[in-house]
């Protein structure tokens, strides 16, 4: 065996090891795993007056907007944190959400829909939610498959592009942004508040899982914060999907590392590289330390957004 070939070999068989790890990760984030998940405690974070940030540590952030007209949410995280969600909501004088927006389809962003649902909230979400939580979907990055959702779990308002709540005094602007982390991605823009919830647009401070099976791509994430930034001013609150709440200029250098990496990945791409030669070229190396510390290591990370290009 050539030296070469030898190199190909360990490369394909540390690419998958890496993909394995990475997928016992991202299956936290996916997969409601009731015993710990029913043991996390969910914190509630003013990022102004009337609106929280209700995180967890495995799954994705949840919002909630607390006012005259009632309790309107953004993301339920998992079925088994359902309770300790409502408990939070509580705990700075909301109640029993009237609304629920799902950001996009994945399971750590809308596993407590059919517990919600069940009690009265009504779910809305772009149309590509609905549809991809009614059928059987396949994450092929981590050969997982999510089955189809009980009618209780489903929006039953959609839209195609964007929708308004006039709703607290606020004007709530829901914006789908196509082809981004998935293709069911909408943004939520509290006009009055100047407060954006990004959903899984924006992972703050690592590098973001983008879905290729779902129509996922890195220029659509790009495009998608591009969008984001163009409502944003020096006093914008940004909650991000992962990670603490960020501000104009931690979005601005989210967006700088997205475009230098998808330049030089696709750069390697077109020059007909495969994904083993593009991974072990480490187009990263010089973004790693800063942004390569999430569930996402670096090498895993380049190997996904090669797919979706």
């Amino acid at each position: 065996m050539t030296s070469t070939t030898t190199q190909h070999t360990t490369i394909k068989k540390t690419s998958r090891m890496l993909f394995s790890i990475a997928a016992m990760a991202f299956s936290q984030l996916t997969l409601a795993h009731n015993h710990g998940a029913a043991e996390q405690t969910i914190t509630a974070e003013k990022v102004r007056d009337g609106i929280y940030l209700l995180a967890s540590q495995r799954a994705g952030n949840s919002a909630v907007f607390i006012g005259e007209d009632g309790t309107f949410m953004i993301d339920d995280q998992f079925a088994s944190l359902t309770a300790a969600l409502n408990q939070a909501i509580r705990s700075v004088g909301g109640e029993q959400p009237r609304f629920l927006i799902n950001t996009h389809w994945h399971g750590d962003h809308t596993g407590g829909n059919e517990n919600f649902g069940k009690d009265g909230t009504i779910i809305v979400a772009h149309k590509n939610v609905r549809e991809r939580l009614s059928s059987e979907q396949f994450v092929a990055a981590f050969n997982m498959k999510s089955p189809p959702r009980p009618k209780a779990a489903l929006p039953v308002i959609t839209f195609a592009d964007e929708v308004t709540f006039h709703w607290n005094n606020d004007d709530i602007q829901v914006i789908h942004t196509p082809d981004a982390h998935t293709d069911s991605d909408s943004f939520i823009y509290f006009s009055q508040a100047n407060v954006i919830h990004t959903g899984d647009l924006f992972f703050n401070g690592f590098y973001p899982f983008i879905d290729p099976g779902s129509r996922g791509n890195i220029f659509g994430v790009i495009s998608a914060v591009d969008k984001v930034l163009a409502l944003t001013n020096d006093r914008t609150r940004i909650i991000p999907g992962h990670g603490p709440v960020a501000d104009k200029q931690q979005l601005m250098n989210y967006r700088t590392m997205l475009q230098t990496a998808a330049e030089r990945i696709k750069k390697l791409k077109d020059a007909g590289k495969t994904e083993q030669q593009v991974i072990a070229a480490k187009p990263t190396k010089d973004l790693d330390a800063e942004w390569g510390d999430g569930f996402l290591k670096p090498d895993v990370w380049v190997g996904i957004v090669y797919q979706g290009l």
